[in-house]
């Protein structure tokens, strides 16, 4: 009988071609809309592989009900979303897409910056609402974004990747992190400073941080009043390393000058979210990761990886 294979979002079907006569492939058809808690749980009970998305949570509740279980292959760098010591209790193997993503994730965290600093999207719907009746010399002015001070909280694959970018700029590069990486400063020039000295220092504050115990909530009302008031805050990590309400009173009161945002607390959000009713906050629906090839690669890595546990020959990225 064919190893059953659960995949929780749809998929290019030419990606999964090979794997059909080896494996029965079931996946979740609805576009736009993650699969429902209570069927991933149903599906998993005769699974031997999962592949997910960071937006299915994956806890002890489903692990107590897959018993064929090997192996769960989550679609991203991050694993916040997969209970990581229940599936050591159980034997599963996680796995995850590093390296893969780096540099375009790093691209769009820059474009969030540069969106921010000039107001591109404002800008955009300025001329889109037809206000723009002529040149003035302050019209929609922003920041400068080269030979500023760009402090990178989290300096990771793409920490460094967003650095390399901003020595581009000439700009001065700070950064926190763990622990001290004295490669990336010879290479990059790059200074080790204290969360304290980096908020109150950078013109920009780039969050790389995964979501941790520690990192949670990092992001509040005592870090944004550190930050300079003309400072602009980009988070392209997690959403739960910032209290949200606390960035909207900053951007409101103009504690910081703007913010450019890929996550959120919760996903998606609407509307009648704050953040999207502020000018000053560039918000996009987390695509840090979404160029037509790096999602090709990412996709290709979490079924190698599926297939590689299941066949006993191992994963290639284990986290």
């Amino acid at each position: 009988m064919k190893s059953r294979i659960f995949i929780t979002r749809k998929l290019p079907e030419h990606m999964l071609d090979p794997f059909h006569e080896n494996y029965q492939v079931k996946m979740w058809e609805k576009e736009d809309q993650s699969v429902p808690h209570d069927i991933l749980l149903k599906e998993a009970q005769e699974a031997e592989g999962l592949l997910t998305m960071l937006s299915d949570q994956i806890d002890a509740e489903l692990f107590a009900k897959a018993p064929k279980l090997k192996v769960i292959s989550n679609l991203a760098v991050g694993f916040d979303n997969i209970d990581i010591e229940e599936a050591k209790k159980y034997g599963v193997v996680v796995t995850n897409t590093p390296d893969v993503l780096t540099e375009t994730t790093a691209d769009l965290g820059f474009s969030l910056l540069m969106a921010a600093a000039r107001r591109i999207t404002e800008a955009a719907d300025y001329i889109k609402q037809d206000h723009w009746q002529g040149w003035e010399p302050y019209l929609l002015a922003g920041m400068d974004i080269h030979h500023k001070t760009i402090g990178i909280v989290g300096m990771g694959r793409i920490g460094e990747s967003i650095a390399r970018r901003a020595k581009g700029f000439g700009m001065d590069i700070l950064y926190h992190n763990r622990s001290r990486k004295p490669d990336v400063e010879k290479e990059l020039n790059a200074s080790y400073v204290s969360f304290d000295e980096l908020l109150e220092t950078s013109d920009f504050v780039m969050n790389v941080v995964p979501l941790t115990e520690e990192t949670k909530n990092l992001f509040n009302r005592q870090a944004f009043e550190k930050m300079k008031r003309t400072a602009i805050f980009v988070n392209i990590s997690r959403g739960g390393t910032v209290v949200e309400e606390d960035l909207v009173e900053a951007l409101k009161t103009e504690q910081i000058k703007g913010a450019g945002l890929d996550v959120f607390r919760e996903e998606p959000i609407g509307k009648d979210h704050p953040l999207l009713k502020l000018k000053n906050a560039v918000c996009l629906p987390h695509i840090g990761s979404a160029s037509v090839e790096t999602r090709t690669a990412m996709i290709s890595l979490c079924l190698d990886n599926l297939n590689g546990v299941i066949k006993g020959t191992g994963a290639k990225t284990p986290v």
